[in-house]
């Protein structure tokens, strides 16, 4: 089996379904892209409900804060605040990621 998941790797081919599920749960976590981590540049930054200023603000966030980018829609991206409220939405103006 082992033999097998290596010549199917090499050849950038996925594993079958067999293989993927004899892989362990943290062998599948850093199989995963890494999060795109982006860093507030500014101080006093809304974030909002949605991607918009007719979404309600949540709170504000000051320069040097990080939020791991989970998605965008047009200018708004959309995150999780480092050690603070998930699913949030703050302009790519006042963002560096």
């Amino acid at each position: 089996m082992l033999a097998a998941m290596v010549l199917t790797a090499g050849l950038g081919l996925a594993a079958s379904p067999v293989a993927q599920a004899a892989q362990s749960p943290a062998a599948a976590q850093a199989a995963k892209a890494p999060a795109v981590v982006c860093t507030v540049n500014d101080n006093g930054v809304n974030f909002r409900g949605g991607p918009g200023t007719n979404y309600p603000v949540l709170g504000t966030v000051n320069r040097g804060q990080k939020l791991n980018a989970r998605g965008q829609q047009d200018e708004w991206v959309m995150g999780d605040l480092w050690g603070g409220r998930t699913g949030v939405w703050i302009h790519v103006a006042y963002l560096d990621c």
